[in-house]
């Protein structure tokens, strides 16, 4: 087996041919005998097809080879094989990729075909080149279209086509009812190539474009006029002309234009009649063929008729009347009919004879005449007569009372219209006048109402007087009109007449024909017409349906049509030519009607007309077709999209059923769109030849797309088939649509973009690049941020460099990231930013902190707000904390919630104008955002809480211990024997001793120890000690204790007192004061228990062994040989009695303090609550302390 060729080379690249170069192979020891090169054509790939594209045989030595056949402007990938006898070697390396050179079309376009478009165009179709036969760059691909008028001297004329896909072509500017050659060539972007066999085609007949030649006129008599003209130019005729019309009008009066017709081609003048007498006309010419009336000819002439006797004078009126003369006025006849020479007036009595008639002959310029030497009240007749040369005209005659009792006359009876008078466009209006008012009627006038419009019209203002009905022309078929009249006579106008009633005119045929919209080929052997009715007033009646006329067109026959007179003059235009078939169509509401069984490959012309009860209106102007040729009438079915790449999608279809195909399909049109977009984004893309698959190539990536699919035929195309969705793969994504900056500081800026505006598939996220466009400090550092697509579209950049351009650069990501955008950015205040504000200081109150600062330069536009930055002190980045701050404001309060707690913070304030940031100011102080801790998190709450705790162990402790010194000494009592109940009476000077010195005792310990007191009787027994007051209701006064109590109290003396904080609100204590305030007066404690002798003496008889509690229980007791030794203190005042409603049972407990304000001497009552009992604080004689007495305190007093 032979090996395969090496090093395969390309060299002398042209249109259609390349020479490889090449090293062969191992041989097999054997000769070569065929040498095969094959080709990947067009599509380059590795999985792409190779074909044979040449074969060199018997020459064994070639080591290069010429491969001729190729396509021009096409990619080739060449490899070689060689054979032996043995067999085929395997392919060689495939050579590099090249291109064909460019070349110019091989063939012309194909199936070339010219309809008449209109009276001035031609439609030209062809089938565009395949895309193989481009041979160039298809962006250059066009048709060019040359066409030249058979039989004419002018030059050829051509028309460029630059899209290569496009197949059709109208010829616009022709002339009409011509003939033209047409043919078609492609060309590329290196030349022309071949022209298409020539086709010829003949514009529409049209109306002939100018007026005959020659036109004269000649009047005959008054009322005639002889009219002549010649043909009109052989170019302008524009079709077969049918006939001639005479258009004239009174050139002075404001007429409607009057049409004389001349049928036939071969006369050339007529004789207008019923012209009016001495009337200057405007006369005009026009030739017209089948499609209608031609440009009348130019400049019009002019001729008026001869003179004649003229008609009356009009507007005869007699302004003034009196009894014997009386004035006459008038105005020119309407019909003069020729130049007025002079007026003759007549008058006589009415009763008298013609001949007795007084006869004046007037100027022509005269208008008035005065009669005198009249007879009163008499009945006079005056008759006024117009000259010309032609002699005296009509005269016209008028009626006048000589009398002064002239009224306005009365108005007529109410008219009436006889319904066998009423036409569809004329009634006949009949009324009886009214009375003259002794003065004649000069003339009527009428009027007449539209319903259901309400305004009146003026019909005539001149009816003759001596009428009584007037026929009312000019009014709208099918119509609902009211009248009514006036009279007037010379001394003015009557009322209007009662309304007439309503009167309906009969119907007439319509005035309009419909409007032809379109004449499409439906089949091959019909078409669809579709109109538009004429309005309904233009129908003039109840439109009962449509006529459709149509006959077929031969125009290979027109050359060989032959004029042939027609001596019928009846005979009217429609005889000379093919007569029409004509179909009736009875539904009124129809828009569109198909026209069938018509000849295939015929041209039809069609007319359309409306008909109602009373005849059949105008027909349309004619419509040509082309049948034999029709669109398919079925879209495409089962069109399918499978998608193949981020930019291609595969379609596939099935042709139309062949019912519907209506002839061979030429190809098919396939529109596509993106979703919901179909306006600003559908394209067409063109197949000439009947495939059933297309690929659409360069759409968007992951994009929905909406394909339609049509197919076509010589006629035209057929419908499209449903929009079927389809959506192309995911691709990289555009670049982001914008970028925005804001909030651009010294060292920050918020950075913004949008969205692609082609995603081509889900954005994932985008990916964010800046870097300094110069070093910053000799470091160029590039920052890459990735942020995810569900994100916002925004970052907020903040390690930026103060007066630094920096550039950003972003992309988007789907499946891969797509191209970026960048724009460039520098930091710092732009021209015209304010300037920094003062250095802001800061106020700390709980968790507040509320910043101070100055306002600074505004810059060139006012201050409209302040932002706070922030940054934690360790050299953090400065970011936005508070934007928006009324410019009003120099101070601003934060909680110390936005800030991370235990972080330090620097703040500085910028200012914000119309220019953007300012410069920041210098940064504040730095603060901690430490919050202060309530005062039981405080290390110093629990040592106290410690203390404390201690404290109230110690006390406990030495309140065990004063427990048991007491049991102790009331053991000691109780072992001296219950006889012994008398004792020494103590000095006051002991008494005052012992009690001084507890004292400081007991204000030392700050305590109370509640204990029973008992008092022996006199029997020796121990009894109940009455109970003693509340603390409450003591009330003492510096007046009774100074007056009752010098002689006890020392000068230092000292107040008892209740604790303020031990204060209650008990409700007891304050009744008790209230209710019996001069027992208070009179009675105190102390007065009670004084002045009693059974207590005062068992202070003294009490003996050693009983037991006396302590008041205070803050002192050891002593023996009762102690207390007889000291000296006996005075005698004290006598106790207070007991309260009348006191309760023998203990009182509630209540606690109280000692303390010694300056200066005070009355005890404070206190107020005890009535549920918590109260200790009684009750005195003790110094007999009761021991005999251990201590030297009092100073500022103590020993009585309480």
């Amino acid at each position: 087996m032979p090996g395969p060729p090496t090093n395969i080379a390309i060299s002398n690249i042209s249109p259609r041919s390349v020479t490889l170069q090449f090293k062969p192979g191992y041989d097999g020891k054997t000769s070569i005998s065929l040498w095969l090169v094959e080709a990947q054509i067009g599509v380059i790939g590795e999985n792409e097809e190779w074909v044979i594209v040449h074969q060199l045989a018997n020459e064994p030595d070639a080591r290069s080879l010429e491969v001729q056949g190729l396509n021009p402007y096409t990619y080739y990938r060449f490899r070689m094989r060689q054979v032996n006898i043995v067999g085929t070697s395997p392919p060689s390396q495939p050579s590099r990729k090249i291109q064909t050179l460019q070349a110019p079309p091989d063939i012309a376009p194909a199936n070339i075909t010219l309809r008449t478009a209109s009276e001035t165009s031609l439609w030209l179709r062809w089938v565009p080149l395949p895309e193989w036969e481009y041979n160039g760059n298809p962006e250059l691909v066009g048709y060019r279209v040359q066409y030249s008028r058979l039989g004419s001297k002018a030059g050829v004329l051509s028309h460029i086509i630059p899209d290569r896909q496009e197949r059709e072509f109208t010829i616009e500017d022709l002339e009409e009812w011509a003939e033209y050659e047409v043919k078609v060539q492609a060309f590329n972007g290196i030349g022309p190539g071949p022209w298409s066999q020539p086709v010829h085609g003949r514009t529409r007949e049209s109306v002939p474009s100018s007026g005959p030649a020659n036109v004269s006129a000649f009047a005959t008599t008054s009322s005639s006029v002889l009219v002549r003209w010649g043909e009109v130019p052989e170019t302008d005729r524009n079709g077969l002309i049918l006939g001639y019309k005479v258009i004239y009008k009174d050139k002075d009066a404001e007429s409607a234009l009057r049409f004389w017709t001349v049928e036939g081609n071969t006369t050339y003048s007529v004789q207008l009649t019923g012209l009016g007498k001495y009337v200057l006309y405007e006369i005009q010419v026009l030739a017209f063929t089948r499609i209608g009336d031609g440009m009348p000819s130019s400049p019009p002439i002019f001729e008026r008729t001869l003179d004649d006797v003229p008609g009356p004078p009009v507007g005869i009126l007699f302004p003034e009347v009196r009894t014997s003369s009386v004035r006459l006025i008038w105005q020119p006849p309407a019909q003069p009919n020729g130049i007025i020479l002079a007026y003759q007036i007549a008058f006589r009595k009415n009763s008298s004879s013609i001949t007795s008639a007084s006869v004046d002959v007037l100027n022509p310029s005269a208008r008035q005449y005065t009669a005198t030497g009249l007879k009163p009240e008499s009945v006079y007749v005056f008759r006024l007569t117009a000259q010309t040369r032609k002699g005296w005209g009509e005269a016209a005659e008028a009626l006048v009372v000589t009398t002064e009792k002239r009224a306005h006359p009365q108005p007529t009876s109410r008219p009436v219209v006889p319904q066998e008078e009423v036409q569809a466009r004329s009634v006949l209006l009949s009324w009886e006048p009214g009375s003259d008012g002794l003065s004649p009627i000069r003339y009527y006038t009428i009027q007449y109402k539209e319903l259901p419009d309400s305004n009146w019209t003026v019909h005539s203002a001149s009816v003759n007087h001596e009428a009584t009905s007037y026929v009312i022309d000019k009014l709208k078929p099918f119509t609902s009109y009211l009248f009514r009249v006036k009279a007037t006579n010379d001394i003015g106008d009557s009322e209007y007449s009662e309304e007439s009633e309503a009167i309906t005119t009969l119907q007439d045929a319509p005035d309009k024909a419909p409007t032809i919209l379109s004449v499409t080929p439906h089949t091959t052997t019909s078409v669809l017409v579709r109109w538009k009715p004429p309005p309904e007033e233009e129908i003039n009646g109840i439109l009962l349906g449509f006529r459709v006329r149509y006959r077929e067109l031969r125009y290979d026959r027109l050359r060989s049509f032959t004029v042939r007179t027609v001596n019928n003059p009846s005979a009217n235009w429609a005889e000379l030519t093919a007569p029409y078939s004509v179909r009736n169509l009875t539904e009124s509401s129809l828009t569109q009607y198909e026209l069938d069984n018509l000849n295939k490959h015929k041209r039809y012309e069609i007319r359309l007309s409306v008909y109602n009860a009373v005849g059949e209106g105008p027909t349309s102007s004619p419509q040509e077709v082309f049948v034999g040729e029709a669109v398919p009438t079925a879209a495409p079915q089962n069109v399918a999209i499978q998608s193949s790449t981020a930019t291609q999608l595969d379609v596939t279809w099935d042709p139309p059923p062949l019912e519907a195909q209506n002839g061979d399909i030429q190809g098919y049109k396939i529109y596509y769109w993106e979703f919901q977009l179909q306006n600003e984004t559908e394209r067409l893309r063109t197949l000439f030849l009947p495939e059933l698959s297309v690929k659409l190539k360069n759409l968007t990536g992951y994009t929905t797309y909406m394909i339609s699919v049509a197919a076509f035929n010589a006629a035209g195309d057929s419908p499209r088939s449903l929009p079927t969705r389809g959506r192309t793969q995911q691709a990289a994504p555009s670049a982001p649509s914008f970028i925005h900056f804001s909030e651009l500081t010294t060292t920050s800026v918020n950075m913004s973009w949008g969205e692609p505006k082609q995603p081509n598939g889900i954005v994932e996220g985008y990916r964010v690049v800046y870097e300094p466009c110069t070093p910053v400090d000799g470091v160029s550092k590039v920052v890459t941020v990735d942020v995810k697509g569900s994100t916002p579209l925004w970052m907020k950049i903040k390690d930026l460099a103060d007066g630094v351009t920096y550039n950003f650069r972003i992309r988007a990501k789907t499946l891969t990231y797509g191209p970026e955008i960048e724009a460039n950015i520098t930091t710092g205040p732009g021209e015209g930013a304010p300037g920094p504000p003062g250095e802001p200081f800061i106020s700390r109150y709980g968790s507040a902190l509320t910043l101070h600062w100055s306002s600074g330069d505004p810059g060139r536009a006012p201050i409209t707000r302040y932002v706070i930055e922030a940054r934690p002190s360790d050299e953090g980045l400065w970011d936005i904390l508070i934007k928006d701050i009324p410019k009003e404001v120099t101070s601003y309060t934060l909680n110390l919630d936005t800030l991370r707690e235990g972080v330090t913070y620097d703040f500085r304030v910028i200012a914000v104008n119309d220019y953007g940031y300012g410069s920041p100011s210098a940064p504040s102080p730095s603060i901690s955002a430490q919050k202060v801790s309530p005062f039981y998190e405080e290390w110093w709450f629990l040592v106290v809480i410690a203390l404390v705790g201690l404290i109230f162990i110690l006390l406990l402790i030495f309140i065990l211990i004063i427990r048991g010194q007491s049991k102790k000494y009331t053991k000691k009592t109780d072992s001296g024997g219950l006889s012994n109940c008398t004792s020494l009476p103590l000095s006051h000077g002991e008494m005052v001793q012992l009690d001084e010195g507890r004292f400081p005792a007991l204000e030392l310990n700050n305590r109370r120890l509640s204990v029973k007191n008992s008092f022996c009787r006199k029997n020796g027994i121990y009894t109940r000690s009455p109970p003693r007051p509340s603390p409450g209701s003591l009330h003492y006064s510096d007046e009774d204790v100074s007056i009752k109590y010098n002689d006890l109290v020392p000068a230092e003396s000292s107040s008892l007192t209740e604790k303020p904080s031990e204060v209650s609100d008990s409700q007891g204590s304050d009744s008790e004061y209230e209710l019996d305030p001069s027992r208070q007066k009179t009675h105190s404690f102390v007065n009670h228990y004084i002045s009693d002798p059974t207590y005062y003496n068992s202070w003294r008889r009490q003996q050693k062994g009983v037991s006396r509690p302590p008041a205070y229980g803050y002192a050891q007791p002593d023996t009762v040989a102690e207390q007889e030794s000291r000296p006996h203190p005075p005698p004290l005042p006598p106790l207070p009695p007991l309260l009348p409603h006191s309760n023998p049972s203990p009182h509630p407990q209540g606690q109280g303090t000692l303390f010694r304000p300056k200066g005070s001497r009355t005890p404070t009552p206190s107020l005890l609550t009535s549920d918590s009992p109260s200790q009684h604080t009750l005195y003790r004689p110094p007999s009761s302390l021991g005999t251990s007495a201590q030297v009092p305190a100073t500022g103590f007093s020993s009585f309480v």
